[in-house]
C-alpha cells in the first residue's frame, strides 16, 4: 500500500479521489489510503465477478493512454482530464 501511495501522491488530488480494488488480501491495508493521499477505497462486492471485469476492463483501457512506464509527475491536469473525457464518452455495452 505504501508503494501505491508513493506512486499516486504526485498526481493532482482530483485525479486520485478514489480507487476500486478487487477483494484480494494484498489490499488489506486499504485504510492507509485516506491518511496517505486522501483517497477513498472501494471494493468489488463478493460474488459479483462482473464488477471485477469492469475494473480490469477499465485498467486495460487506461493502459492505452498510460503505459506502465508512464511517470505520473509528467502528466498534466489537462491530459488527465482528456483521458477521463474519452473514457467517459465511450458507450457502455450493458
Amino acid at each position: 500500500m505504501e508503494a501505491l501511495i508513493q506512486g499516486l501522491a504526485p498526481l493532482p488530488a482530483d485525479a486520485r479521489q478514489s480507487i476500486t480494488f478487487d477483494r484480494g488480501t494484498e489490499f488489506s491495508a486499504w485504510k492507509r489510503l485516506k491518511d496517505g493521499i486522501d483517497a477513498d477505497a472501494w471494493f468489488c462486492d463478493p460474488q459479483a465477478p462482473d464488477q471485477k471485469g469492469t475494473v480490469e476492463n477499465t485498467n486495460k483501457r487506461l493502459r492505452r493512454y498510460l503505459p506502465r512506464s508512464t511517470e505520473p509527475t509528467a502528466l498534466t491536469n489537462r491530459y488527465l482530464r482528456s483521458i477521463c473525457r474519452r473514457l467517459n464518452a465511450t458507450p457502455n455495452a450493458r
